[in-house]
């Protein structure tokens, strides 16, 4: 039987829908007036947080906004853990579904429902039981985000829930749309003034390479990239060159103008916007392996100068948050239309500057004497050689010519106009001339300057070469032997040395450990300048101690104590030589390591010997340097120091004729290659400390008693002492290869009668 409701309950329900009818008015105009009051995106999106989460008493909620450029829904605030910016794919996860159909979902069992992302909860801790989320549409009906709420407090979300949250996103949708409006219109605003401020800056810049710096940091902010290169086009060698790159460490880099994508950029004047670089087959990924930067998308753009002709390129990489956009696009063309004129300005003002470092460069290192007159004759420069020929220290600038010639040298003057008027060079050689208070003989060439237009007079330039008999001697000399030795003949103290002797010497071999890992990373130019460092800190050992510099061998040295002039402690010179030489290179590693910069180890070997020393070579070119069996050794031992875990090997013969008292240890008697007779070798351990070294003399006394025992083939007891080193030294390398290569002879006897002869299969 049904029961109809009395008037009174029918009167109550009214009531109780009115209540709530005015109770969502006033939530919603609650909405209205607060997002009203706030003038900034972020300051709406907490108050409908908030509110949204009060009204529906749940623990939190979220407001996504669509971002149509890079198809992502974007949040900035959220109740509890998560309060930083996230972006996610409109099309990922409850929200992106959401947003994709534009219905309302109620999601009772999150964990359960395969478009729920649960590892934010993961990440944070928060344990998500219920979910309900709604499109935001604004006043045209379209879909600019979504609101989801999370955890209602006391029971499930219900139907009038996901109503009123509806209701609450519609109401704050104008302000919300209004005000992502205003942000972007704000952000347009930013860029176009840094924009307008870069272009200002750009026409004021003359630097090339402050101004690419500039160019680069701008374009990156700008565009919101990882890293940007500008790419200028040197005519004379036809490549690209680049000196900056935002986010890296390149000095400078170039490659010929066709190459890679930059290249077909400028050949072909066309913008090219790759949103996959790896697809692309122009893309070379070579460069991503060295640095290990990996590209994802690039946009490039010719730089176009007033006249339609390429000049450069700018490239930009890694769109931050997406790929490049057509509108990407045009405000780069925009930017380096407005740039072009610079670049290209700062570019001639560049080559300009170079042309005359270069000269000023070759100036420098030139032997020969050089000074420049302007028209009046005045001094204009004055080279390093001119100051040392003539002993002076540049006071020379500014004064006339006339007024530096001797009573005997006034014909320069007249020459100087005869070359200025004819435009002919003249050769004066042999000439006693005096400049200054100082004469000199020397080979004089007057040459007029003239502009490159045409026959317009600049001044005059005097070369000096100086030809006293010990510069002629000195010169001559040097074209086929070490200056060092050109300069003893000199003297005479090694007058024998051109026709090729029989005499003992001391043999160093040196070679660096790790260099290919060098010319791998730091290409020719940081090679070059690497060798040129290490090489300036040996040879500097080398010499302090009497030794003569044989020749370079790749990133090897050579060199030679006792020759060519012999001294009663050669072997003690060579190997305080070498123990300085790995000491300085220790300290260039510190100092290296400090600065970010790989660090390289190295080994010596030293021989003492009778070699053959002399010139050798062909008519045309003749070197001096020594041969023999004992250079040979010296190779090997240096050689050797890799297999024994050493950086200082000496012979027997070394270390039988060292009068000093050293730190050493005889490691082994061995036959190396291309040898049938074998060598007692010992390693020099002077330039180790307790700290790189520790109980370095305790090691060392083991060390010989562990090896009387080894060549007497008692495996057993001489591991045991080797074993004593490695508790003493846990870092002692030679001492661990014994320890195995007992461990190997004590399971595998050697064959015939035991010497303790170790024969080396490798050079």
């Amino acid at each position: 039987m049904t029961v109809e409701p009395n008037s009174n309950d029918r009167a109550k329900r009214r009531r109780v829908r009115k209540d709530a009818a005015l109770k969502r008015a006033e939530i919603l105009l609650e909405v209205s007036r607060r997002c009203a009051a706030r003038n900034d995106l972020d300051s709406v999106l907490v108050e409908l947080v908030t509110l949204t989460s009060r009204a529906l008493d749940c623990d939190r909620g979220t407001l996504f906004l669509n971002d149509p450029t890079t198809g992502e829904l974007y949040s900035r605030v959220a109740q509890g853990d998560l309060t930083r910016e996230i972006r996610i794919l409109n099309t990922s996860g409850i929200a992106g579904y959401v947003f994709q159909n534009g219905e309302p979902i109620h999601v009772e069992d999150p964990y359960s429902d395969p478009r729920f992302n649960s590892s934010i909860d993961e990440r944070t801790g928060y344990k998500t039981r219920n979910i309900i989320c709604v499109p935001v549409r604004n006043m045209a009906d379209e879909i600019i985000g979504v609101m989801q709420s999370l955890n209602k407090h006391h029971g499930p979300f219900i139907e009038e829930d996901i109503e009123l949250l509806a209701e609450m996103t519609t109401q704050a949708a104008v302000a919300l749309q209004s005000l992502q409006f205003v942000e972007q219109m704000q952000r347009l605003r930013d860029k176009e003034m840094a924009f307008l401020e870069l272009v200002s800056d750009i026409n004021q810049e003359f630097d090339l390479s402050r101004l690419l710096q500039r160019v680069v940091a701008e374009t990156t902010r700008m565009l919101n990239s990882e890293r940007a290169t500008i790419f200028m086009y040197d005519s004379s060698t036809q490549t690209l060159f680049s000196r900056v790159a935002a986010g890296g460490e390149i000095a400078e880099i170039r490659f010929p103008a066709h190459l890679g994508i930059a290249g077909t950029v400028f050949t072909s004047g066309e913008s090219t916007n790759i949103p996959y670089a790896y697809a692309d087959l122009r893309f070379n990924p070579s460069f991503d392996r060295q640095t290990g930067f990996f590209t994802r998308s690039i946009l490039a753009v010719p730089i176009i100068n007033k006249n339609g002709a390429v000049i450069g390129v700018t490239q930009v990489l890694n769109k931050k948050g997406g790929v490049f956009t057509d509108e990407d696009e045009q405000r780069l063309k925009a930017f380096t239309a407005q740039v072009a004129i610079a670049l290209e300005n700062s570019k001639l003002f560049d080559d300009v500057q170079r042309m005359k470092s270069y000269n000023d460069s070759i100036l420098a290192s030139m032997s020969n004497g050089v000074i420049t007159l302007d028209p009046a004759d005045k001094v204009v420069t004055c080279n390093g050689a001119s100051e040392r020929i003539w002993e002076i220290d540049g006071s020379w600038i500014g004064q006339k010519l006339s007024g530096l010639t001797g009573a005997d040298t006034h014909w320069i003057v007249e020459r100087v106009a005869a070359a200025k008027t004819s435009h002919t060079t003249e050769y004066f050689p042999d000439a006693n001339i005096t400049l200054g208070a100082v004469t000199r003989s020397v080979n004089l060439s007057v040459m007029p300057l003239l502009a490159a237009e045409g026959d317009k007079e600049l001044g005059a330039m005097l070369m000096f070469e100086d030809i006293s008999n010990e510069k002629r001697m000195k010169s001559t000399m040097s074209r086929y032997m070490d200056p060092a030795i050109a300069a003893q003949m000199l003297d005479g103290e090694a007058s024998d040395i051109l026709g090729g002797v029989n005499a003992e010497a001391t043999v160093m071999f040196t070679d660096v450990r790790g260099f290919t890992t060098i010319t791998e990373e730091y290409g020719a130019q940081g090679t070059v300048s690497f060798l040129n460092e290490y090489f300036t800190l040996m040879v500097e050992c080398i010499t302090q101690h009497g030794g003569m510099l044989d020749k370079f061998i790749g990133d090897a040295i050579m060199a030679c104590f006792g020759l060519p002039v012999a001294h009663d402690d050669d072997p003690d010179r060579a190997t305080k030589a070498a123990i300085n030489m790995i000491k300085e290179l220790w300290a260039w590693n510190e100092a290296r390591r400090e600065r970010g910069l790989k660090t390289v180890d190295m080994g010596i070997g030293l021989n003492t010997d009778m070699v053959v020393s002399g010139n050798i070579g062909s008519p045309k070119r003749m070197d001096y340097t020594v041969i023999g069996d004992g250079v040979n050794l010296a190779s090997r031992l240096e050689s050797a120091c890799k297999a024994y875990s050493a950086r200082i090997l000496a012979s027997e013969s070394t270390v039988s004729k060292l009068k000093g008292t050293y730190r050493l240890r005889d490691i082994d008697l061995v036959v190396v290659k291309g040898k049938t007779q074998p060598v007692r070798v010992y390693e020099i351990l002077d330039y180790h400390d307790s700290k790189t070294f520790p109980n370095l003399m305790d090691v060392v006394n083991y060390f010989g008693a562990a090896m009387e025992s080894y060549r007497k083939a008692d495996f057993i007891t001489a591991e045991r002492n080797f074993k004593k080193c490695l508790e003493l030294n846990p870092e002692d390398g030679l001492s661990a290869t014994y320890v195995s290569r007992c461990q190997y002879l004590a399971t595998h006897a050697p064959e015939g009668d035991w010497t303790g002869v170790w024969v080396m299969k490798e050079k």
